[in-house]
This record gives C-alpha cells, sequence and structure tokens, in this order.
C-alpha cells in the first residue's frame, strides 16, 4: 500500500490544521491507522491511532483533547484534524499503516509496516 500524506503548513499558536494521509489498494479498511511525528534533532513519536473500524483511537498525552484522528474507509483517508496548536507541535508528521490484527504496540513506530512521505507542520509563537 502506499501513503500520501498533506495538508501541512505553516499557522500561528492556537490556530488549526487538518491532515489527510491518502491510501492506495483495497486493504486499507482493514489496517490499523497512526500518526506520527519527528522535530529536529528528536525522535519520531507517536501523536494517534486509529483502529482499522474505526470505533477505537488512543492518543499521546500531549496531544490529547486538542488533536482528533478519525478515518473513512470509503475515500481509503486517515485524517487529523490538530487544534489549539502549539509551537512545541511543530514537526514532520507521519502517516503509517500497520496491517497485523494485534494493536498492542501501536505506539512503537516497528509496528508500522508501510508509511507516507511527511508533510512539515510549523507553528510560529
Amino acid at each position: 500500500v502506499q501513503l500520501q500524506a498533506s495538508g501541512g503548513g505553516l499557522v500561528q499558536a492556537g490556530g488549526s490544521l487538518r491532515l489527510s494521509c491518502a491510501a492506495s489498494g483495497r486493504s486499507f479498511s482493514t489496517y490499523n491507522m497512526g500518526w506520527f511525528r519527528q522535530a529536529p534533532g528528536k525522535e519520531r513519536e507517536f501523536v494517534a491511532t486509529i483502529r482499522f473500524s474505526g470505533r477505537n483511537t488512543v492518543y499521546a498525552d500531549s496531544v490529547k483533547g486538542r488533536f482528533t484522528i478519525s478515518r473513512d474507509n470509503v475515500r481509503n483517508t486517515v485524517y487529523l484534524q490538530m487544534n489549539s496548536l502549539k509551537p512545541e507541535d511543530t514537526a514532520v508528521y507521519y502517516c503509517a499503516a500497520d496491517p497485523s490484527a494485534y494493536s498492542g504496540t501501536y505506539y512503537l513506530p516497528r509496528t508500522y509496516k508501510y508509511w507516507g512521505q511527511g508533510t512539515q507542520v510549523t507553528v510560529s509563537s
């Protein structure tokens, strides 16, 4: 499967952005999907995940209450709505797909088999 992330940009603190990740292939509805981010000089970190059904979501504490992950299994797309953005949210954001049934390690990058190319999000103070 190929993933194409989009929607990043420059926004002021307190603003909002909506990231999209379009997937190719016919198995999207069976994949758990995740968003990760990586700031310069830092390791890639978990942001949010959504189960293949869309019924279960998990968020990193740093974004809980501000970000919302969702998916549209008809459009083969996963979204990340980001509100109340902070300068510390500045990073390259990546979407990723996990084709496995087990989701206990959803917060680890190595759990995900497929990755998008990343989209830059910059939040100015």
